[in-house]
């Protein structure tokens, strides 16, 4: 299976299936999850046999001019971090890789553990069953792949935080009493790094051997797991009733707001460890309306959803937008 899952990657980034066109398909919501299903069988990736951990090409190191982040990148473009040498350019660049891979393994934690409690509540016979552990398998195989990637860039990196970690254990309980918030939770945490990935690959800049290969599989299965959650919730949500429907209302823009920062912005760590000037995180983050854009951009699906199912109300857009991720209208042009 190694060399198959390697040999439909190739070298090239392309569309996994899971995107393609499916109106021809006419599935039911049992078929497509049967599909996505198979799919697991016959596309799948391990984190060792599929990744040649020691090949030459592959070996990390710190002062490898491709980690550093390049002019289209947000705190790459600010005059302070050009003025760093190139070790500490990167450095930084390496380190923030690797701080989004931690954050990644410790994400997908939370989303094995809740999709084994949305598994053990469902009816024998129910076709999520059987994807929820194959997603589940999927996901620690990631998890192997980011957590071997950070111990090799020997950066000592602790995560989320305290008050992070106890949240989760909120979000794995929702799998099992309240699926659909936890399912925007894992748009919210999958969408955005999904789109920075892809826009990576398909930018045609030069990328580490490693990192690519991870990003390649990475994005693969994520196709799959991405394309379920959007589909349970098109099939579950209009079914719930009014309280339910409006906790999704409140939550989901809280979600998405924090989420997409924690996966787009250096880590206090890095901040602390280079002594980025609050100044330059302004420059680059909270006062830069191309950051905002890239953050509308890398949420449009989860958005263009939550408005298909209702729950973007004109009350909830306040919050939409109080945390910068609703889309303002063009200025109207002056005569």
């Amino acid at each position: 299976m190694a060399e198959t899952a390697g040999h439909l990657l190739g070298e090239a980034y392309s569309i996994p299936d899971e995107e393609r066109a499916t109106a021809a398909r006419r599935e039911s919501y049992p078929e497509l999850v049967a599909r996505l299903s198979r799919q697991s069988v016959v596309k799948h990736f391990d984190a060792y046999a599929d990744v040649d951990w020691d090949a030459p090409e592959f070996a990390i190191d710190p002062d490898d001019p491709r980690w550093q982040l390049g002019l289209d990148d947000v705190l790459g473009a600010t005059a302070w971090y050009r003025a760093q040498p190139d070790r500490v350019r990167s450095a930084i660049g390496l380190h923030m890789i690797a701080s989004f891979m931690k954050i990644g393994a410790q994400f997908e934690s939370v989303l094995k553990r809740g999709l084994l409690e949305f598994a053990w509540q469902l009816p024998n016979g129910a076709p999520e069953f059987r994807y929820a552990y194959h997603e589940t398998i999927e996901e620690a195989q990631h998890s192997l792949m980011f957590q071997e990637f950070v111990n090799r860039t020997g950066f000592d990196i602790p995560g989320l935080g305290t008050i992070d970690r106890l949240a989760s254990r909120l979000v794995i309980r929702f799998a099992r009493t309240f699926p659909e918030l936890f399912f925007l939770f894992v748009l919210g945490g999958e969408d955005p790094i999904d789109h920075v990935q892809r826009t990576a690959l398909r930018s045609g800049q030069p990328i580490h051997p490693l990192l690519k290969r991870i990003m390649q599989i990475h994005v693969t299965e994520e196709a799959r797991h991405l394309c379920f959650a959007r589909q349970y919730l098109q099939h579950h949500v209009p079914k719930l009733g009014v309280v339910k429907r409006f906790i999704l209302r409140v939550r989901t823009p809280i979600i998405l707001g924090i989420m997409s920062q924690m996966m787009m912005r250096p880590s206090p760590q890095i901040v602390r460890e280079y002594g980025i000037p609050a100044a330059v995180l302004d420059e680059a983050y909270r006062k830069n309306p191309v950051h905002r854009e890239r953050t509308l951009e890398a949420l449009a699906k989860v958005r263009g959803l939550c408005v298909e199912l209702g729950l973007v109300t004109s009350g909830a857009k306040r919050l939409w937008k109080m945390f910068g991720i609703w889309p303002e209208p063009p200025a109207a042009a002056v005569a």
